[in-house]
């Protein structure tokens, strides 16, 4: 893998995204989601309240129940629904528990819609995820979520600061009535996305994972962002945790050479896979497929993606040009719901996107007002 440089680069990037695009006539608007605080110095029933109340009560359950009688299978349905507030609280740990049983409540869902709406979060999250240095050390990450029922979960999509003691705790883009995070970022220490791993049976082995109090992979995000110190804590912890699914984990750092891809088992790390600029590894692309492996041919965006990056260089390498990477198709593409961009040596550039891919338009959206929410204003 040989880092295209200078003009030569630029040239080959713009020709490798007009060739991405020639066939179609497709571009995409774009608009930032709706940014939130929810405090950690609250009850964990109380803490995601504020935020729900910004939002139409109608277009919120509509939404929902759309979601769960589409995504869930109805055997888990018939198993869940039923579960009642004491029930959550044996299967789950503090402080999920009690933020599933306020958002229910806020929400007029039953607890068991609420565990339900958060497990089948967890089963197709199509996305790629980038993590990058550029020649003088500096680490950019930057992913692609993908999801069924996009148009439905643009509206639900949020950007959020958790906020402890006064402060800034980490940050993450999630959706409206979900605990998890598959984005996050803890300022000055390092960055974190999951990648959905294809594992078979996922419900059936998720519901029997639930008995055994085993954590959800968006939960292990939120808790490393929450105790980790830095990112070698940040890679131990999301290496050694069990948890319910496989999974992907993206990580990276404030200092050279800190980033790298997790690929997960249930129990433990199946393969760890660090960035090496010194051998001109300066980047690394990971989608749902393990890298040692061919991606099929109908779901390659990992080659598209590592042609970008090649012709963008490392000494060309930024959150621009990393958010222009994430645009080529497919990489974008009609199933991507969001692209975060960040950096935790510099947090303020925690940057989210909703993407719509349109046809004969470039328009883009600016910050206005979001669907489904009562005004536009971010709190």
């Amino acid at each position: 893998m040989e880092p295209a440089s200078g003009r030569g680069a630029l040239l080959l990037l713009a020709t490798l995204f007009a060739g991405c695009t020639s066939a179609s006539p497709e571009t995409s608007w774009e608009r930032a989601p709706p940014l939130f605080n929810v405090s950690l110095d609250s009850p964990p029933e109380e803490r995601w309240v504020p935020l729900l109340q910004r939002f139409d009560p109608r277009f919120l359950l509509q939404t929902m129940e759309h979601i769960l009688s589409s995504a869930v299978p109805k055997w888990v349905q018939v198993l869940l629904r039923p579960i009642s507030d004491l029930e959550v609280e044996l299967l789950i740990r503090q402080p999920y528990a009690g933020e599933l049983k306020g958002m229910a409540k806020a929400m007029g869902f039953s607890a068991g819609d609420a565990l339900m709406l958060n497990l089948c979060y967890e089963v197709t999250a199509y996305c790629t995820s980038i993590i990058a240095q550029d020649c003088k050390g500096h680490i950019y990450h930057g992913r692609n979520l993908d999801y069924p029922f996009g148009n439905a979960l643009r509206n639900l999509t949020i950007d959020v600061n958790f906020v402890k003691d006064g402060k800034i705790a980490y940050t993450g883009t999630t959706f409206v009535g979900y605990v998890g995070l598959w984005t996050g970022q803890k300022p000055h220490q390092f960055s974190i996305s999951g990648d959905e791993r294809d594992a078979g049976q996922w419900w059936e082995n998720a519901i029997a994972a639930l008995w055994k109090r085993s954590t959800l992979v968006s939960w292990l995000v939120r808790d490393t962002l929450s105790e980790a110190e830095d990112f070698q804590a940040a890679v131990l912890s999301l290496s050694k945790t069990p948890i319910i699914a496989d999974v992907y984990y993206i990580v990276g750092g404030i200092a050279p050479n800190e980033g790298v891809v997790i690929t997960r088992d249930r129990s433990g790390p199946a393969d760890i896979w660090p960035l090496d600029p010194l051998n001109g590894w300066w980047f690394r692309v990971e989608t749902n497929y393990d890298h040692w492996t061919t991606p099929p041919p109908f779901d390659d965006r990992r080659t598209p993606a590592n042609k970008a990056m090649n012709a963008t260089g490392q000494q060309n390498i930024n959150l621009d040009t990393l958010y222009e990477v994430l645009s080529v198709r497919p990489v974008l593409n009609n199933s991507t719901v969001y692209t975060t961009i960040m950096s935790a040596a510099v947090p303020d550039q925690y940057r989210t996107r909703l993407r719509t891919l349109i046809l004969g338009s470039s328009k883009r959206l600016g910050d206005g007002r979001q669907v489904g929410r009562k005004d536009g204003r971010h709190i």
